[in-house]
């Protein structure tokens, strides 16, 4: 246990610090979304707060990828963390002048969509020549617990900090926690010498090559294959979810209740992980998994009609991703030449991400010019005024239903194309 403390304290002091920083930025993000529904009513121009980070970063995390093989990480990462501080401070003058307006936000979350497509796969090539591979399972495991814990921790501390300080309070915390994340990588994480090599051939000659080692490793083009179709029913779902809970009495409070409960899955999920032995067959733990949360969470969203349904489905959605993406993980991390993974994890990103703009899009579209209109001409005993209830939210509910017979579709479908696909985990000690 020493041992592997002191292999990994590197690894632990960037994730420790970086999972701080994200908090931060999870505060700040979650509050102006409240905000801006609060200002607008509209799903749609929530929804396009998404759009506007997701967008960007899938055109360009192509070129992105080559960008970060041939940079210094340790560079990259500083720079990219630099710019999003600098949009949150942009935020911070706007509010402070009255001048704040949804447009404003549009561009700031373009910019950190546009920092995010080279810093993403910088910071995963960070982590592959930080830790060990024998190792990599418990650090994904790690990650998925950072990440379910600030979802924890997100709506219950920006809530707070709003009611003590309003959106100025929430900022300079968000500043502070990213100060503590760039200060600790500057001076405290040793690069390996490793990350210093490059490739050698042109930009789009690199992108390319990213491109043909995914067409060539079948398996994991056919799981992010998966990954984007399940992503597009995902950012339907949080697309709506706001249009669901706001409009009822006490929506906000139930809104930050679901958003906890998720994240509290996901801990627990994410410590399932971590401790758990590997499964014997990767892929189709990962199709399991997903079948599960799919079948679940969104009809539970689409009948329930009180918190406490919504918080169960939120539950039995998020339980078992953590275990998925640890699968998802090791999969390609084992699988990904280090020189390239920069290049590949960028090709992966824009296959795998594109769907999110999309989803949220359609998402806020379908909920604000198809559903509530449907659903607000439904007469009182209607049957689907009886399923998903009447009045602004009903639409959203009609449209989770949906989305719950897509996700079931999806699974089943990529289900048959991967049953016979299987992955063995490399023998300990192989690689770095």
């Amino acid at each position: 246990m020493k041992q592997e403390y002191k292999t990994l304290k590197p690894y632990l002091l960037l994730w420790g610090t970086q999972t701080l920083s994200t908090l931060g930025s999870g505060m700040t993000s979650y509050a102006l979304v409240l905000w801006l529904y609060l200002q607008t009513g509209s799903a749609l121009q929530t929804a396009l707060l998404s759009v506007a980070s997701y967008a960007p970063y899938v055109v360009v995390s192509i070129f992105a990828g080559v960008l970060s093989d041939r940079w210094d990480k340790k560079r990259t990462v500083l720079t990219c963390d630099a710019a999003a501080a600098l949009g949150t401070l942009a935020v911070l003058a706007l509010l402070g002048a009255g001048a704040l307006r949804g447009w404003h936000l549009y561009l700031i979350n373009a910019l950190t969509g546009l920092m995010n497509s080279v810093q993403q796969p910088a910071g995963e090539v960070l982590t592959s020549l930080l830790v060990p591979r024998r190792l990599y399972q418990k650090t994904s495991g790690l990650r998925s617990f950072s990440q379910s814990l600030n979802s924890i921790l997100t709506p219950v501390l920006a809530t707070a900090l709003f009611a003590a300080g309003g959106m100025p309070l929430v900022i300079a915390v968000d500043l502070c926690s990213f100060a503590a994340a760039f200060f600790t990588l500057w001076l405290a994480v040793p690069v390996p010498a490793a990350l210093a090599s490059a490739p050698t051939e042109g930009l789009l000659a690199s992108a390319k090559a990213g491109l043909r080692w995914l067409w060539r490793e079948r398996l994991v083009l056919k799981l992010i294959l998966f990954l984007a179709a399940i992503n597009l029913v995902a950012s339907a779902y949080s697309a709506a979810l706001p249009a669901l809970v706001l409009p009822k009495p006490g929506g906000e409070a139930a809104l930050g209740l679901i958003n906890a409960c998720a994240g509290a899955a996901t801990l627990l999920g994410s410590l399932l992980a971590a401790l758990l032995p590997a499964p014997k067959n990767r892929v189709r733990a990962i199709c399991l998994c997903l079948l599960v949360s799919m079948s679940t969470e969104n009809f539970m969203l689409a009948f329930g009609k009180t918190p406490l349904v919504w918080c169960a489905g939120a539950v039995a959605g998020w339980l078992l991703i953590p275990y998925m993406n640890a699968s998802l993980d090791v999969i390609c991390r084992s699988s990904i030449p280090t020189a390239m993974q920069g290049r590949v994890y960028a090709c992966r990103n824009t296959v795998q991400f594109f769907t999110i703009p999309v989803g949220y899009l359609l998402g806020g579209l379908l909920t604000e010019k198809l559903c509530e209109p449907l659903m607000a001409r439904q007469p009182a005993g209607a049957l689907l005024a009886r399923l998903f209830g009447q009045g602004k939210g009903a639409g959203a509910a009609l449209l989770f239903f949906a989305l719950g017979l897509a996700g079931v579709a999806v699974c089943l479908g990529f289900g048959m194309a991967l049953r016979h696909e299987a992955w063995q985990d490399p023998p300990a000690g192989t690689g770095a």
